[in-house]
């Protein structure tokens, strides 16, 4: 579908990620109070969601997307312009987290890449274009923090930034987590916040947010584990999830994000939980220095890819 296929000048919600999960449950909600731009890999798949959109009358328009690769970003940024249609809302959701690392075209690690990397340069490249008012939501993680005793139970030693560099050579503070993959995702997440409440600050014309789904077992983010520990966690833990603090479902998650997108209220730079209650992150995440030179290096990384 173009824009010329639905009502000129129809408002629409971004949401990154949308083919399953908590990513593709709020697309399902967005839909219900706008046209939907669904962001990701695989053109199949995003159809599928589409078809899914609209059979229940909503509108979808489907933009692929590999969010590891800063090409693929501007490209879709373009297309996403191109629509005409004024941005309601923008939801960085995508995310993987990796038990094997792999690097990108660039050599970048792929976790931060797609986790970080890629939804800081699609930010960056809408922001000019979005109108006043406009929400962003950043899906954060808990992990980052090395005092959630919850995060820690499981593994998580919280984020290890170095460096904006460092991280894309896939490289992490010491002390990190024997959890495969943990010290990638939990960076990344970091960075993520870091990033939200550094923009809230620099452009107050927008909303920026942050929410955290709680540990949402079954999702496609722990695909790369081994089939017992998905199956384990898809029928054991999920159905458990929504009585369990700091555990949620696609569903959960879902309202809470599509409430702060949709909501009446006007906040911005604020980090809601689970149940959508306003949390704080980690201790370094919170200080504005370190916010900014995140922004600052993330910036100058990707400054140093060729158009």
């Amino acid at each position: 579908m173009t824009s010329s296929d639905s009502p000129a000048g129809e408002r629409a919600y971004i949401v990154t990620g949308p083919t399953a999960g908590i990513g593709r449950q709020t697309a399902l909600d967005l839909a219900r109070h706008a046209a939907v731009i669904l962001v990701g890999r695989d053109a199949g798949r995003l159809s599928g969601v589409r078809q899914t959109i609209e059979r229940g009358g909503g509108r979808a328009v489907p933009v692929v997307c590999d969010l590891a690769e800063p090409g693929s970003v501007r490209q879709a940024a373009a297309e996403i312009g191109g629509l005409g249609r004024p941005i309601a809302g923008l939801v960085n959701n995508a995310g993987i987290m990796q038990l094997r690392p792999t690097a990108n075209a660039l050599g970048w690690d792929m976790t931060f890449a797609t986790d970080h990397l890629g939804p800081f340069a699609l930010t960056e490249a809408l922001v000019p274009t979005l109108p006043d008012g406009a929400r962003v939501v950043f899906v954060c993680s808990g992990v980052e923090d090395p005092e959630r005793r919850f995060a820690v139970m499981a593994g998580f030693r919280g984020g290890r930034y170095l460096s904006a560099e460092a991280s894309a050579r896939g490289e992490w503070a010491p002390g990190g987590s024997k959890l495969p993959g943990a010290d990638a995702y939990a960076t990344a997440k970091q960075c993520n916040l870091a990033t939200m409440l550094a923009f809230a600050r620099e452009t107050p014309r927008l909303r920026f947010n942050a929410v955290e789904p709680g540990f949402n077992p079954g999702t496609d983010l722990g695909r790369d584990s081994n089939v017992a520990l998905r199956l384990a966690m898809k029928y054991a833990l999920a159905p458990l999830a929504p009585r369990v603090k700091y555990m949620g479902t696609p569903k959960t998650a879902a309202r809470v994000i599509a409430r702060v997108l949709t909501s009446d209220a006007d906040p911005t730079g604020v980090y809601f939980d689970e149940r959508g209650r306003p949390m704080t992150g980690s201790a370094r995440v919170r200080d504005p220095a370190f916010q900014d030179r995140v922004v600052a290096e993330t910036r100058a990384l990707l400054a140093e890819v060729p158009a």
